[in-house]
């Protein structure tokens, strides 16, 4: 049997993440409160940010604006989009 967690993103019970996405108490943080759906839907539009804007994740303005996204796209604000980006079928 899956675990499950209340979606911070979704409002509603979900598979919970396998373990932090994320080091220290923010992972933690991500783990408790955000299912493995949106989690996932995170990581494709992260890829998509970091590839279409150039971002360098060495760069600590480049993490702190991911930072930023993450915390739009889970709190159901409008987030940056990668420009010209048409989903697959579009």
């Amino acid at each position: 049997m899956s675990q499950t967690v209340f979606c911070r993103k979704y409002q509603k019970e979900l598979d919970a993440l396998p373990f932090a996405p994320l080091p220290g108490k923010k992972g933690q943080e991500v783990q408790a409160t955000v299912s493995r759906q949106a989690w996932e839907e995170w990581q494709a539009l992260q890829t998509r940010l970091i590839n279409e804007k150039h971002l360098n994740m060495l760069d600590p303005d480049s993490r702190k604006y991911l930072m930023e996204q993450l915390e739009r796209f889970l709190d159901n604000e409008e987030t940056d989009q990668a420009e010209g980006y048409v989903p697959r079928g579009q």
